[in-house]
């Protein structure tokens, strides 16, 4: 039975077909039967069976890392390979609810909970030792100029040019830390293709799917670029809060599960360029594939812009925010952030949860008395400057959380600025003890040990004393 023949087969009392540049998948009761397309664009090459079984046994194995529930098995039918899949509501998948809504946001619960997946799946994932894949980053660059430069008129030969141009320069300015994240261990087998359409929200918890089985190019590649992928959908869809949200909540998983914090936060120098990576992928693959008339040329030009847009990185900043207990200064931090320097926007440092991680404890745990003694908050501070230095240092800006009750950690803020020769706004948050006290007893799954007695006793900074900006904290 022909391949032609076998998807007929397939085809018969179906509920729905999708049909993709690759692929034919086959919705029909519980299931959804995926079969490879006789295809081959240079990247990928399916036109024997003998192909496209290897192509489907890889993609069931791994996707089974992710979503082994939903990838069950590969069987065949006449001699044609075909995957088995468990059926799911595409109605939850990310992509869908914000291209079904014009005024959908993501739940920031949800994003915080994604952004830790990805770094526990990342840190679990196996690290690539083979030297071939050393530099996929350059391969992927050389690809995009290429599939690029073939809608050179249609895109607008100025800005293809333009472009080039600057992904060259940004790549040369770089390429010695690129290098090196593959010595360093970042270079993993990954997803390779984490954007919303691949994100599907079932039970209240995100399950990541159909991850890039058909080129080891891109898919053992470095963790940060592939979380770019997500960072960057988010952030051209105008959800610059969400895309904030998940970088700051990997950050901090990572930072718990890898062996070298600081090693995590410099990599943030390579985002501009993993992000414009992404936007450029995009933009090629709208301009050969984003359906009728002009609306993929559209939207490539958006994806091209944007591409630019991210290679443009203005000055980093720093902004330090605090409060006593039940302020409000991780809801102002998260707030602020978005729109602070680079996209997708400033790394939030919060000493709360940096005490828990140089403890080995839980982020929401109660750490005993010990931990809060002076030279245990003089080791707080060190630390929460020294990631923040190692951000700045890596382009990216920064908001500090901590109470900076002590004059001493305030102008040591202020001395961090001057030193990078950066931007720094002060933000003094002032409340009344009953109201912040009300707050903390609100709280639920927070990295704060303070309890509402704790609110209530501790001593009141006169905020005559304070330089920095006070408010009300709303």
């Amino acid at each position: 039975m022909s391949l032609s023949q076998v998807l007929y087969h397939l085809r018969e009392g179906a509920d729905e077909v999708i049909e993709t540049s690759c692929a034919t998948v086959v919705l029909k009761g519980t299931k959804a039967y995926k079969v490879k397309k006789s295809v081959d664009y240079g990247f990928l090459d399916f036109t024997t069976p003998e192909k496209r079984r290897a192509a489907l046994l890889r993609e069931l194995h791994f996707n089974q890392r992710l979503a082994a529930d939903i990838y069950l098995d590969v069987e065949e039918i006449a001699g044609e390979s075909v995957l088995v899949m468990r059926r799911f509501d595409t109605a939850g998948v990310l992509g869908a609810q914000c291209a079904a809504r014009a005024d959908w946001s993501p739940d920031l619960d949800l994003i915080h909970d994604l952004g830790r997946q990805v770094a526990c799946f990342h840190a679990g994932s196996e690290v690539c030792r083979d030297i071939r894949h050393v530099n996929n980053i350059k391969y992927v660059i050389d690809s995009n100029r290429e599939n690029i430069a073939a809608f050179r008129t249609e895109l607008g030969a100025g800005a293809v040019d333009a472009y080039d141009a600057a992904m060259r320069a940004a790549y040369a300015a770089v390429e010695d830390d690129v290098l090196r994240r593959f010595e360093g261990g970042f270079v993993r087998h990954c997803h390779g293709d984490l954007h919303l359409g691949n994100i599907l929200i079932e039970n209240g918890r995100p399950v990541l799917f159909d991850c890039i089985e058909f080129n080891d190019r891109l898919s053992q590649i470095d963790v940060l670029y592939d979380l770019a992928f997500l960072l960057m959908d988010l952030w051209v869809r105008g959800h610059a809060a969400a895309a904030n949200r998940v970088l700051n909540a990997w950050l901090e998983q990572a930072s718990r599960l890898e062996d070298d914090a600081g090693a995590v936060h410099a990599g943030l120098k390579l985002l501009p360029l993993y992000m414009s990576m992404r936007a450029a992928v995009r933009c090629h693959v709208n301009a050969n594939y984003g359906g009728e008339g002009h609306y993929g040329l559209d939207q490539a030009r958006l994806y091209l812009k944007a591409a630019q847009a991210f290679l443009d990185r203005p000055p980093a900043r720093l902004m330090a925010i605090g409060g006593l207990s039940g302020a409000g200064k991780s809801t102002r931090a998260r707030r602020e952030a978005p729109a602070i320097g680079a996209a997708p926007g400033a790394v939030i440092l919060r000493s709360d949860e940096l005490r828990k991680r140089l403890w080995g404890c839980p982020e929401c745990e109660t750490l005993p008395d010990a931990a809060y003694t002076s030279d245990q908050n003089a080791r707080v501070c060190d630390h929460l400057f020294g990631l923040a230095r190692t951000v700045l240092a890596a382009g990216q800006s920064v908001v500090l959380d901590a109470t900076f009750r002590e004059s001493h950690w305030r102008d040591r803020c202020g001395e961090l600025a001057r030193a990078e020769n950066l931007a720094f706004t002060g933000l003094w948050l002032d409340l009344p003890a009953e109201v912040r006290a009300s707050r903390v007893a609100r709280r639920t799954n927070d990295a704060s040990d303070a309890t509402p007695d704790i609110a209530f006793r501790q001593q009141a900074v006169d905020p005559s004393l304070i330089s920095w900006h006070v408010d009300d904290g709303n």
